[in-house]
């Protein structure tokens, strides 16, 4: 399934992943996989299966998200969560 979500608001950061054009990555959502990392870094989650959340992931070809590291996104996204959970 494609991702329809709107993404605009972290675009910016989309432009700072490395791109990924292979393996368990490819053509995932890499924005999708920034707000999952940034859900999971607020509550500080220390148990996360990273394969099933890229599994979880929805395709994306649109924006900025296109062709970028799920893997880097998702990283991303949990340190800005907890960063955020200290304030």
């Amino acid at each position: 399934m494609a991702c329809n979500k709107n993404h605009s608001k972290i675009q910016d950061i989309m432009e700072s992943l490395p791109a990924d054009q292979g393996g368990i990555g490819r053509h995932k959502c890499a924005a999708c996989a920034y707000d999952q990392g940034y859900k999971d870094g607020q509550m500080r989650k220390e148990k996360i299966d990273l394969e099933a959340i890229l599994n979880s992931l929805e395709e994306s070809q649109a924006q900025g998200q296109r062709h970028k590291s799920p893997h880097a996104g998702y990283a991303k996204g949990y340190y800005d969560g907890v960063v955020d959970s200290y304030k």
